[in-house]
């Protein structure tokens, strides 16, 4: 029952997560490190496959490629999260990212990658 929970909570949050790259596109674009080419392509595409990982994780057939792909990009978004420290303290839209929180943020990407490959396993 927890794995199942879990899951769903997963599946919530990257289908809001992917959504919100369309909603709130200037402050995704904003995080971008100013050496990823093509910022605007690069938040779109993040945003598509961030739904579409989170969609794949409904399926049991295609769950574990699923938390695969979201691990994957998980590590590559650490150049991100790398910037975002270099840049704090900065405004994010109405929030301000403290060097704390942006180290944080950063800490928390292995917790992520463990939390979607134990609710992924059968």
């Amino acid at each position: 029952m927890a794995k199942r929970l879990n899951m769903i909570v997963i599946i919530f949050c990257y289908l809001a997560a992917g959504s919100n790259h369309f909603l709130h596109s200037g402050a995704y674009i904003g995080i971008i490190p100013y050496y990823i080419p093509f910022p605007v392509f690069v938040n779109y595409l993040s945003g598509i496959l961030e739904i579409l990982f989170g969609l794949l994780l409904i399926f049991k057939a295609t769950r574990r490629f699923a938390a695969l792909a979201i691990s994957l990009m998980l590590i590559a978004f650490l150049p991100v999260h790398i910037q975002m420290i270099i840049n704090a303290p900065f405004k994010l839209g109405t929030f301000t990212v403290s060097p704390w929180v942006a180290w944080a943020r950063l800490a928390l990407q292995p917790t992520l990658i463990w939390w979607v490959w134990w609710s992924a396993k059968d």
